[in-house]
This record gives structure tokens, sequence and C-alpha cells, in this order.
């Protein structure tokens, strides 16, 4: 089991940037696939970006891409989201998850919420315009 907490939400202004981390402590970290979901007031929640075990692979909603960018470090068994050009529209908590899917599961459906299976509890990112 793998428990996740978020951090490095806040309120900022449309153009700022901000990045979030996602710490990982329990089970070898290397070992999971990560990702970047977010959830705005009266949406569904959504994804956001996703990482393979090893970096190698990363992926991102076309709402996203060109602006946030998903990394990890095993070492510090640390996920992060470094988001860029924010605008209004990214308001919302942002949540990270783990999944322990096998490698070729997981490229086919690393958008899916039922492909993980630990969530954080979620930060909180407010973007005023």
């Amino acid at each position: 089991q793998v428990q996740l907490a978020e951090s490095g939400g806040g309120l900022v202004q449309a153009g700022d940037s901000l990045r979030l981390s996602c710490a990982a402590s329990g089970r070898t970290f290397s070992s999971y696939h990560m990702g970047w979901f977010r959830q705005a007031p009266g949406k569904e929640r959504e994804f956001v970006a996703a990482v393979s075990n090893s970096g190698a692979r990363t992926y991102y909603a076309d709402s996203v891409k060109g602006r946030l960018t998903i990394s990890r470090d095993n070492a510090k068994s640390t996920v992060y989201l470094q988001m860029n050009s924010l605008e209004f529209e990214d308001t919302a908590v942002y949540y990270c998850a783990a999944s322990s899917t096998t490698i070729f599961a997981y490229l086919r459906n690393y958008r899916l919420m039922g492909s993980y299976h630990y969530w954080g509890q979620g930060t909180q990112v407010t973007v005023s315009s």
C-alpha cells in the first residue's frame, strides 16, 4: 500500500506558475505509475497528466499540453506537476494517484480513474482572472 500527500496549491493570478508535489510513502514508489487528476466545482474529476513508473513516458490532457509538465523523482518518492501560464479554467482541486497495473495496461488506460489504486486528499489551486 502507498500513501499520497499533495502540496503546493494556492491562490494565484492568471499567467502565474505553481509547482504541485505529491509525496509517497509505503511500498516502493518506483513500481507505481503516477497520475494527476483535477476536479472543478460542479464538474467530474478529469485526467490531467500521467507518468510511467520509470519516468520514461509522459501523457497529458489536450487542455494542458504545453503548459503543464509532469515529472517524478523516484529517489525522493515524489511526483511533480509544474504548472505554467495558469488560466482561470485550471481552478480545481488537484489529486495525485498511483497505479500498480502492468505497463501494458497502463499505456492503454492511464486516462481512466479506475486504473489507479491509491489517491491523495487533493490540493486546491485557484486562479484569479
